[in-house]
């Protein structure tokens, strides 16, 4: 699969304006298609001929919560942890014990945004060597825990503590094992593996540039250690959007993906999943994956999922550029001049339908508002609103007979199919909501009654 010519060149030009305006050293950059890297670029200080490739190493800062929110939600999904236990019900010592994993993942625990002492991104780790003392103690908490989300570095140190607690090795080994390996991404390490690119840092008012250090950050390593390639987060994106086996399951990460803490007051276009960030851009485009930023380096990593799109763009500069509004127009330039076509409509299998299923399709009414029910593949339902309101579901086959929600309003929940005794359906039960087969159905168990319809006197 490739790119038109337009917009390869489209993609080009907006990274080569990223490089110029904003200063930057070097920039790289990928698009995946589909689970397919379907174009990468650069741009370089040195110009043509001296650009980085796909497999030149920068370091990606924040990104590495979302690999070790991997790593963590993998200890859950093999019943090792549960994402409400406390931290120390696993790992015992630190300042957070009494922070759940689920609020460590979403930065809802209230811990302080940054470690004690020097700036940790800039200073060696072994300034911090003690995961028992990463902060201050009047720093510990800086908010009530589970009201809202705010970010925490030291959160994530702590879950690669948790994972190495649980796993019995180094988070970095256990990723490598877990998760680097099983994706081919073999130019993702915890420190720079030629060929790699330097940090700097540019003057705000003239054009001149200061190395950055690069420092083994340590303790505090999994909140942004990791150092990677624009080929090897490629192949990540495409992991975040559509699983992998023998790693995370597709239904593990749509959870990830899922909002799961209220957003910043007046931040409603941002939110936060499970170790991933959410947002909204301005055309409506939900967008998720991470940001990062070290001395010397930004990069992003973004999905839209629901087009089959990402970005990922890496760049060796401390600021004076925004990784995340390159990232997103990359995706929009790709959605706008090759708009995705949809799947091709296909009848289900017919051996595969079952009669009583087909009979439950068609309207149904809670009261007088009026829905649809529709079959779909691998005996789901989905319900759709054909008023001007009302909630829409997707629905997953139990093994009981029943069928539990997706998402929306009636996520969890218990959809039920009732029957009188004659065995014909009398109604559906949707977390006790009646849905019947006429607006308020006098035969059906309505709560508090129908004596049926009358005309207004």
């Amino acid at each position: 699969m490739s790119l038109l010519p337009a917009t390869r060149r489209a993609l080009l030009h907006r990274l080569a304006t990223a490089q110029a305006q904003g200063r930057t050293p070097s920039l790289a950059a990928a698009v995946v298609r589909d689970g397919e890297t379907v174009w990468t670029g650069s741009r370089s200080m040195l110009g043509d001929g001296h650009a980085p490739d796909a497999g030149t190493q920068y370091r990606i800062g924040s990104i590495t919560k979302t690999f070790v929110a991997v790593l963590v939600m993998r200890l859950r999904d093999e019943g090792l942890i549960d994402l409400a236990d406390p931290l120390d019900t696993h790992l015992k010592g630190t300042q957070a014990g009494s922070a759940t994993i689920h609020q460590l993942l979403t930065h809802t625990a209230g811990l302080g945004a940054e470690p004690r002492g020097p700036w940790w991104e800039r200073t060696p780790g072994s300034l911090r060597p003690d995961i028992a003392a990463l902060y201050d103690e009047s720093a510990q908490t800086v908010l009530e825990p589970g009201r809202r989300h705010h970010y925490s570095n030291p959160g994530f140190a702590y879950l690669g503590a948790l994972v190495e607690q649980v796993r019995g090795a180094a988070w970095g080994d256990v990723l490598t094992d877990e998760v680097l390996e099983p994706l081919g991404m073999t130019r993702t390490t915890l420190l720079p593996e030629a060929p790699h690119a330097g940090g700097f840092a540019v003057h705000p008012w003239a054009d001149v540039m200061l190395p950055e250090p690069l420092t083994d950050t340590g303790a505090m390593g999994p909140a942004g250690q990791l150092w990677s390639t624009t080929g090897d987060l490629a192949r990540f994106a495409a992991f975040l959007a559509e699983g992998a086996d023998g790693v995370l399951g597709a239904d593990t990460l749509e959870e990830m993906r899922t909002p799961a803490a209220p957003p910043a007051f007046g931040s409603w276009d941002a939110g936060q999943g499970l170790g991933v960030q959410l947002s909204r851009t301005p055309d409506g485009r939900i967008i998720a994956g991470h940001s990062g930023s070290m001395p010397g380096f930004l990069a992003s990593l973004h999905l839209s999922v629901e087009e089959g799109l990402a970005s990922v763009v890496l760049t060796n500069v401390t600021s004076g550029m925004t990784t995340t509004a390159v990232a997103n127009d990359l995706i929009r330039l790709v959605a706008e001049h090759e708009p995705r076509f949809p799947d091709p409509w296909r009848p289900l299998d017919a051996d595969a339908v079952d009669p009583a299923l087909l009979d439950l399709t068609g309207p149904w009414y809670w009261g007088a508002n009026p829905f649809a029910l529709h079959l779909k593949a691998d005996r789901r339902l989905q319900l759709t609103p054909l008023g001007a309101a009302g909630r829409a579901s997707r629905f997953r086959p139990e093994a009981d007979g029943t069928w539990t929600g997706l998402d929306g309003y009636y996520t969890g929940e218990t959809l039920r199919v009732r029957r009188g005794a004659d065995g014909e359906v009398t109604h559906l039960d949707l977390a006790t909501f009646v849905l019947t087969r006429k607006p308020y159905d006098p035969k059906a168990p309505v709560p508090g009654g129908s004596d049926g319809w009358t005309p207004a006197s």
